[in-house]
């Protein structure tokens, strides 16, 4: 739980200590105020990243050399304090768990757990591929260290890959030893990629049913499905670790002659997808907006349910005006299953009090304008 919260320039946050209070927190501010730099300042905490997806150097105040981040938590929490900053001029990014610098960074990743809801979401489902890898990514690697580990691995053996398929291609070196070279990379790649893949499929083996009941319950008549899409992938062995890395291996060594032409991999887990369909349909292409907004809300709250099962305790609940563009009738579902879901802590931004849910009404509040706290 979040006891103190210390930001010192952060965005339009140039200095703030806040003391949470035990339940939970509303603050209250017109657009552009920096409420949502608050939440995202705590979600850094457990992302090390900004959720909006800025770079880092964006996130330092204008005209200020580095941004710093420093919580301090209570039990269940399994540390005391947690801080991260990020200087401009060195590109270097610290974590310090109780004081001490950690060497890796992934040691500090999902120290201070937490889950955001917001309108912005709705990018889980309208956005491309990406934005769909990322949120399971993120969701394994901050319940699975081994997760994280392959993930990682299989980053640094792509990168390494596309450098070689790009200095060949631009090389024109023969193909034959092209193809050798490549090669070198695949053995790696197709390991640690048979992991990512695998454990992407039995995550959506296992919440596809949670996931389509979510949707229901929002609101949604129309039979809500999840399904992993893998360009490489064995289908048929779909949660099978051996089976997808040899299936990895064989659309790899196929695929060769042809990423050698066009200078990256074209096979992988960084090509899959996460398909959301309402009816049968592709909620991206063909679904409506109220229909998207219902699908992201439905993400957030498996996420939650995951992340609570997965820690132990219930994540602190970042809620950046989550209700906009709802009707009445879905965000009071919505608002219903967050309160089953029991999270301990609640720090909610609003443009206005009138726009605070009922079940919020109880919480302390507090103002935001121009970057200040009252």
């Amino acid at each position: 739980m979040l006891a103190h919260l210390a930001l010192r320039d952060y965005r339009n946050l140039a200095s703030l200590d806040l003391t949470v209070p035990a339940a939970g927190l509303v603050v209250v501010g017109e657009n552009g105020q920096g409420k949502t730099n608050l939440l995202e300042a705590v979600a850094y905490l457990a992302l090390l990243r900004s959720f909006r997806g800025a770079r880092d150097a964006d996130v330092v105040r204008f005209g200020a050399p580095a941004f710093h981040v420093r919580a301090t938590l209570t039990p269940p929490a399994r540390f005391h304090t947690v801080a991260v900053g990020f200087e401009r001029a060195s590109k270097r990014k610290r974590a310090s768990l109780d004081g001490v610098e950690q060497s890796r960074l992934t040691q500090a990743l999902g120290a201070v757990p937490s889950v955001e809801f917001s309108p912005a979401d709705v990018s889980l489902v309208a956005g491309g591929p990406g934005e769909r890898r990322h949120y399971l990514d993120v969701m394994l690697a901050l319940s699975s260290p081994a997760y994280l580990q392959a993930l990682q691995q299989y980053r640094s053996a792509l990168l390494r890959r596309n450098a070689t398929l790009r200095s060949l291609q631009q090389s024109g070196t023969r193909a034959a030893a092209a193809e050798e070279r490549v090669s070198v990379w695949e053995p790696a790649l197709a390991e640690s990629g048979g992991v990512v893949m695998a454990a992407r499929q039995r995550f959506v083996q296992e919440h596809a049913e949670g996931y389509a009941d979510l949707c229901t319950q929002i609101g949604e008549r129309d039979l809500a499905q999840l399904r992993y899409q893998c360009v490489s992938g064995d289908q048929a062995a779909a949660g099978d670790q051996r089976a997808q890395q040899q299936a990895l291996t064989a659309a790899l060594a196929a695929q060769r002659s042809q990423e050698l032409r066009r200078g990256t991999t074209l096979v992988g887990p960084h090509r899959d997808d996460l398909v959301l369909q309402l009816g049968g349909r592709d909620l991206r292409t063909y679904g409506s907006a109220g229909q998207q907004r219902s699908a992201a809300i439905a993400l957030r709250l498996l996420e939650l349910a995951v992340l609570t099962r997965a820690i132990g305790h219930p994540p602190i609940l970042l809620l950046d005006d989550p209700f906009a563009e709802l009707d009445l009738g879905r965000a009071a579902r919505v608002l219903g299953l967050l309160e089953a879901a029991g999270a301990a802590q609640v720090l909610l931004a609003v443009p206005r009090e009138e726009d605070i849910p009922p079940a919020y009404t109880r919480l302390e509040r507090r103002t935001m304008r121009g970057g200040v706290l009252g």
